[in-house]
Protein backbone atom coordinates (compact mmCIF):
# COMPACT_ATOMS: atom_id res chain seq x y z
CA UNK A 1 0.00 0.00 0.00
CA UNK A 2 1.26 3.42 -1.02
CA UNK A 3 0.71 6.62 -0.20
CA UNK A 4 0.96 9.93 -2.06
CA UNK A 5 1.72 13.26 -1.22
CA UNK A 6 -0.60 15.73 -2.46
CA UNK A 7 1.00 18.34 -4.35
CA UNK A 8 0.31 22.30 -2.91
CA UNK A 9 -1.40 24.12 -5.53
CA UNK A 10 0.96 26.37 -7.53
CA UNK A 11 0.77 30.56 -6.53
CA UNK A 12 -1.88 32.08 -9.05
CA UNK A 13 0.06 35.04 -10.31
CA UNK A 14 -2.02 38.20 -8.88
CA UNK A 15 -3.18 37.03 -6.00
CA UNK A 16 -3.09 39.08 -2.93
CA UNK A 17 -1.40 37.51 -0.19
CA UNK A 18 -3.05 36.13 3.43
CA UNK A 19 -3.24 39.10 5.81
CA UNK A 20 -0.71 38.62 8.50
CA UNK A 21 -1.69 38.37 12.03
CA UNK A 22 -1.94 41.80 13.51
CA UNK A 23 0.07 43.11 16.33
CA UNK A 24 -1.37 43.51 19.68
CA UNK A 25 -2.62 47.36 19.68
CA UNK A 26 -0.69 49.30 21.93
CA UNK A 27 -2.03 50.57 25.41
CA UNK A 28 -4.05 54.34 25.26
CA UNK A 29 -1.78 56.90 26.89
CA UNK A 30 -4.62 57.26 29.50
CA UNK A 31 -4.37 53.76 30.56
CA UNK A 32 -4.26 53.34 34.43
CA UNK A 33 -1.08 52.76 35.88
CA UNK A 34 -0.05 50.78 39.31
CA UNK A 35 -1.05 53.01 42.24
CA UNK A 36 2.09 53.23 44.84
CA UNK A 37 1.43 51.28 47.97
CA UNK A 38 -1.13 53.01 50.53
CA UNK A 39 1.46 52.58 52.84
CA UNK A 40 3.78 54.90 51.08
CA UNK A 41 2.78 58.19 51.46
CA UNK A 42 2.11 57.66 55.97
CA UNK A 43 5.61 56.69 55.88
CA UNK A 44 6.92 60.11 54.11
CA UNK A 45 4.72 62.30 56.04
CA UNK A 46 6.22 60.20 59.55
CA UNK A 47 10.25 61.10 58.61
CA UNK A 48 9.29 64.67 57.68
CA UNK A 49 7.16 64.84 60.82
CA UNK A 50 10.37 63.57 62.28
CA UNK A 51 12.50 66.28 61.07
CA UNK A 52 10.57 68.98 61.29
CA UNK A 53 10.24 67.97 65.43
CA UNK A 54 14.42 67.56 65.11
CA UNK A 55 14.71 70.77 64.12
CA UNK A 56 12.07 72.70 66.42
CA UNK A 57 12.59 70.79 69.18
CA UNK A 58 16.02 73.23 70.45
CA UNK A 59 13.81 76.22 69.03
CA UNK A 60 11.12 75.37 71.35
CA UNK A 61 13.32 74.88 74.24
CA UNK A 62 14.47 78.11 73.54
CA UNK A 63 11.85 80.19 73.60
CA UNK A 64 10.46 78.88 76.62
CA UNK A 65 13.67 78.82 78.66
CA UNK A 66 14.48 82.53 78.19
CA UNK A 67 10.65 83.27 79.85
CA UNK A 68 12.61 81.62 82.97
CA UNK A 69 14.65 82.96 86.01
CA UNK A 70 17.50 80.65 86.97
CA UNK A 71 15.98 79.06 89.77
CA UNK A 72 13.51 77.93 87.37
CA UNK A 73 15.49 76.98 84.91
CA UNK A 74 16.57 73.66 86.53
CA UNK A 75 13.94 73.22 88.80
CA UNK A 76 11.18 72.49 86.29
CA UNK A 77 10.80 70.30 83.24
CA UNK A 78 12.94 71.20 80.39
CA UNK A 79 9.55 71.87 78.03
CA UNK A 80 7.75 73.32 81.05
CA UNK A 81 6.30 76.27 82.22
CA UNK A 82 7.68 78.31 85.00
CA UNK A 83 7.05 82.10 86.28
CA UNK A 84 7.65 84.51 83.62
CA UNK A 85 10.30 86.46 83.54
CA UNK A 86 11.11 86.86 79.85
CA UNK A 87 11.13 90.80 79.76
CA UNK A 88 12.65 90.90 83.18
CA UNK A 89 15.72 88.70 81.20
CA UNK A 90 15.72 90.79 78.63
CA UNK A 91 16.47 94.13 81.19
CA UNK A 92 19.32 92.57 81.85
CA UNK A 93 20.85 91.21 78.69
CA UNK A 94 20.38 94.78 77.66
CA UNK A 95 21.88 96.39 80.47
CA UNK A 96 24.50 94.12 81.70
CA UNK A 97 28.05 95.61 81.66
CA UNK A 98 27.06 98.70 80.10
CA UNK A 99 24.79 97.14 77.36
CA UNK A 100 27.84 95.47 76.26
CA UNK A 101 25.28 92.93 74.39
CA UNK A 102 24.16 95.75 72.30
CA UNK A 103 27.29 96.39 71.01
CA UNK A 104 27.89 93.14 70.46
CA UNK A 105 25.01 93.06 67.95
CA UNK A 106 25.72 96.50 66.25
CA UNK A 107 29.47 95.01 65.21
CA UNK A 108 27.63 91.52 63.79
CA UNK A 109 24.89 93.46 61.68
CA UNK A 110 28.22 95.68 60.66
CA UNK A 111 30.34 92.33 59.73
CA UNK A 112 27.44 90.63 57.79
CA UNK A 113 25.34 93.14 56.15
CA UNK A 114 28.08 94.98 54.91
CA UNK A 115 30.21 92.83 54.66
CA UNK A 116 27.30 90.32 52.79
CA UNK A 117 26.75 92.95 50.40
CA UNK A 118 30.19 93.81 49.63
CA UNK A 119 31.13 89.97 49.08
CA UNK A 120 27.89 89.35 46.76
CA UNK A 121 28.03 92.33 44.81
CA UNK A 122 31.64 91.07 44.12
CA UNK A 123 30.63 87.39 43.37
CA UNK A 124 28.17 88.66 41.25
CA UNK A 125 30.60 90.45 38.92
CA UNK A 126 33.27 87.50 38.47
CA UNK A 127 30.08 85.04 38.14
CA UNK A 128 29.02 87.44 35.15
CA UNK A 129 32.54 87.70 33.85
CA UNK A 130 33.23 84.03 33.63
CA UNK A 131 29.92 83.64 31.76
CA UNK A 132 30.00 86.71 29.37
CA UNK A 133 33.53 87.05 28.72
CA UNK A 134 35.87 85.03 26.99
CA UNK A 135 39.54 86.20 27.70
CA UNK A 136 42.59 83.72 27.98
CA UNK A 137 42.96 80.50 31.14
CA UNK A 138 38.66 81.64 31.54
CA UNK A 139 38.35 77.88 32.05
CA UNK A 140 41.44 77.23 34.12
CA UNK A 141 40.86 80.08 36.63
CA UNK A 142 37.11 79.01 36.86
CA UNK A 143 38.65 75.38 38.24
CA UNK A 144 41.02 77.17 40.74
CA UNK A 145 37.43 78.82 41.99
CA UNK A 146 36.26 75.61 42.31
CA UNK A 147 38.70 73.78 43.97
CA UNK A 148 38.45 76.79 46.73
CA UNK A 149 35.21 75.54 47.53
CA UNK A 150 36.88 72.43 48.97
CA UNK A 151 38.85 74.05 51.01
CA UNK A 152 38.35 74.13 54.81
CA UNK A 153 37.50 78.04 56.01
CA UNK A 154 39.63 76.26 59.31
CA UNK A 155 42.81 75.63 57.19
CA UNK A 156 43.03 79.39 55.79
CA UNK A 157 42.40 80.83 59.86
CA UNK A 158 45.95 80.58 60.65
CA UNK A 159 48.02 82.45 57.01
CA UNK A 160 44.99 84.72 57.52
CA UNK A 161 45.68 85.59 60.50
CA UNK A 162 49.49 85.77 59.70
CA UNK A 163 49.15 87.97 56.73
CA UNK A 164 46.82 90.22 59.47
CA UNK A 165 49.54 90.82 61.75
CA UNK A 166 51.86 91.40 59.21
CA UNK A 167 49.63 93.81 57.95
CA UNK A 168 48.59 95.19 61.56
CA UNK A 169 45.36 94.41 61.07
CA UNK A 170 44.46 92.13 63.62
CA UNK A 171 41.91 93.46 66.60
CA UNK A 172 40.48 96.07 63.88
CA UNK A 173 37.10 95.74 61.91
CA UNK A 174 38.83 94.95 58.80
CA UNK A 175 40.76 91.80 60.16
CA UNK A 176 36.82 90.20 59.75
CA UNK A 177 35.07 92.23 56.99
CA UNK A 178 38.46 91.91 54.20
CA UNK A 179 38.66 87.97 54.82
CA UNK A 180 34.87 87.56 53.88
CA UNK A 181 34.75 89.65 50.48
CA UNK A 182 36.03 86.48 48.78
CA UNK A 183 33.63 83.25 48.38
CA UNK A 184 34.82 80.97 45.94
CA UNK A 185 31.03 78.87 46.28
CA UNK A 186 29.07 82.46 45.63
CA UNK A 187 31.08 83.08 42.57
CA UNK A 188 30.17 79.43 41.09
CA UNK A 189 26.61 80.50 42.15
CA UNK A 190 26.37 83.75 40.22
CA UNK A 191 27.78 82.04 37.10
CA UNK A 192 24.72 79.34 37.44
CA UNK A 193 22.39 82.72 37.89
CA UNK A 194 24.09 84.74 34.98
CA UNK A 195 23.75 82.04 32.75
CA UNK A 196 19.74 81.46 33.78
CA UNK A 197 18.77 85.20 33.85
CA UNK A 198 21.17 87.25 31.73
CA UNK A 199 20.44 86.31 27.93
CA UNK A 200 23.05 87.67 25.20
CA UNK A 201 20.58 89.25 23.20
CA UNK A 202 20.06 91.79 25.85
CA UNK A 203 24.01 93.01 26.24
CA UNK A 204 24.28 92.74 22.44
CA UNK A 205 21.46 95.49 21.83
CA UNK A 206 22.93 97.83 24.51
CA UNK A 207 26.13 97.41 22.62
CA UNK A 208 24.41 98.74 20.18
CA UNK A 209 23.12 101.52 21.84
CA UNK A 210 26.28 102.60 22.87
CA UNK A 211 26.79 101.79 26.54
CA UNK A 212 29.57 100.70 27.97
CA UNK A 213 30.57 97.44 30.00
CA UNK A 214 30.03 98.94 33.13
CA UNK A 215 26.92 100.55 32.26
CA UNK A 216 25.78 97.42 30.58
CA UNK A 217 26.64 95.60 34.11
CA UNK A 218 24.85 98.03 36.24
CA UNK A 219 21.72 98.63 34.45
CA UNK A 220 21.11 95.98 32.28
CA UNK A 221 22.45 92.44 34.15
CA UNK A 222 22.22 93.56 37.61
CA UNK A 223 18.78 94.16 37.52
CA UNK A 224 17.89 90.58 35.63
CA UNK A 225 20.24 88.99 38.47
CA UNK A 226 18.00 90.25 41.51
CA UNK A 227 16.49 87.06 42.48
CA UNK A 228 20.57 85.55 42.17
CA UNK A 229 21.95 88.26 43.74
CA UNK A 230 19.26 88.25 46.98
CA UNK A 231 19.50 84.47 46.81
CA UNK A 232 23.31 84.99 47.28
CA UNK A 233 23.02 87.86 50.01
CA UNK A 234 21.18 85.54 52.35
CA UNK A 235 23.45 82.59 51.90
CA UNK A 236 26.51 84.99 52.98
CA UNK A 237 24.73 86.68 55.31
CA UNK A 238 23.74 83.38 57.34
CA UNK A 239 27.16 82.29 57.43
CA UNK A 240 28.91 85.57 58.33
CA UNK A 241 26.12 85.93 60.77
CA UNK A 242 27.06 82.12 62.74
CA UNK A 243 30.74 82.77 61.79
CA UNK A 244 32.82 82.21 64.97
CA UNK A 245 36.27 80.89 64.60
CA UNK A 246 37.36 83.88 62.55
CA UNK A 247 36.33 86.10 64.85
CA UNK A 248 37.90 84.01 67.57
CA UNK A 249 41.14 83.86 65.99
CA UNK A 250 41.54 87.58 64.96
CA UNK A 251 39.76 89.86 67.94
CA UNK A 252 41.02 90.49 71.58
CA UNK A 253 38.68 93.40 72.15
CA UNK A 254 35.51 92.38 73.57
CA UNK A 255 33.68 95.98 72.22
CA UNK A 256 34.62 94.47 68.86
CA UNK A 257 33.33 91.33 69.14
CA UNK A 258 30.07 89.91 67.42
CA UNK A 259 27.56 88.31 69.50
CA UNK A 260 28.38 84.63 68.23
CA UNK A 261 31.53 85.53 70.53
CA UNK A 262 30.07 87.55 72.72
CA UNK A 263 27.52 84.96 74.03
CA UNK A 264 30.56 82.06 74.19
CA UNK A 265 32.65 84.70 76.43
CA UNK A 266 29.87 84.65 78.65
CA UNK A 267 29.01 80.75 78.58
CA UNK A 268 33.08 80.59 79.48
CA UNK A 269 31.80 82.46 83.17
CA UNK A 270 29.17 80.79 84.03
CA UNK A 271 30.92 78.49 86.37
CA UNK A 272 32.12 81.53 88.05
CA UNK A 273 28.99 83.57 87.79
CA UNK A 274 25.94 81.01 87.10
CA UNK A 275 23.66 84.17 86.14
CA UNK A 276 25.26 84.92 82.87
CA UNK A 277 23.31 81.01 82.00
CA UNK A 278 20.31 82.97 81.68
CA UNK A 279 21.44 85.38 80.00
CA UNK A 280 23.43 83.35 77.15
CA UNK A 281 19.87 81.56 76.89
CA UNK A 282 17.84 84.86 76.14
CA UNK A 283 21.11 86.24 73.51
CA UNK A 284 20.93 83.59 71.86
CA UNK A 285 16.98 84.02 71.43
CA UNK A 286 17.13 87.70 70.53
CA UNK A 287 20.76 86.91 67.62
CA UNK A 288 18.22 84.46 66.20
CA UNK A 289 15.76 87.62 65.65
CA UNK A 290 17.22 89.07 62.83
CA UNK A 291 17.91 85.83 60.37
CA UNK A 292 14.35 84.81 61.00
CA UNK A 293 13.21 89.01 59.67
CA UNK A 294 15.92 88.38 56.87
CA UNK A 295 14.48 85.40 55.46
CA UNK A 296 10.64 86.48 55.84
CA UNK A 297 11.35 89.96 54.01
CA UNK A 298 13.33 88.44 51.48
CA UNK A 299 11.75 85.26 50.46
CA UNK A 300 9.91 86.32 47.27
CA UNK A 301 13.38 86.61 45.48
CA UNK A 302 15.53 84.18 46.87
CA UNK A 303 12.68 81.34 46.37
CA UNK A 304 12.59 82.52 42.56
CA UNK A 305 16.46 82.40 42.78
CA UNK A 306 16.79 78.54 44.02
CA UNK A 307 14.21 77.57 41.46
CA UNK A 308 16.14 78.97 38.52
CA UNK A 309 19.42 77.71 39.67
CA UNK A 310 17.70 74.55 40.50
CA UNK A 311 16.36 74.31 37.04
CA UNK A 312 20.15 75.45 34.87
Amino acid sequence: MSTRTTPLPAPVEGAVPPPRAAHPAPKPPNARRPRPRPTAKPVVNAVLVVFALYTLMPLTWLLIASTKNQEDLFATDPFGLGAFHFFTNLGDLFTRNDGIFLRWMANTLLYTVAGAFLTTLISVACGYAFDKYDFPGKEKLFGVVLVGILVPSTVLALPLYLMASELGLVNTYWAVLIPSLVNPFAVYLARVFSEGYVPGEALEAARMDGAGEVRIFARVSLPMLAPGFVTIFLFTFTAAWNSFYSSLMMLNDEKLYPVTLGLYTWYQSVQQQPEYYTLVIVGSLVSVVPLIVAFLCLQRFWRSGLTAGAVK
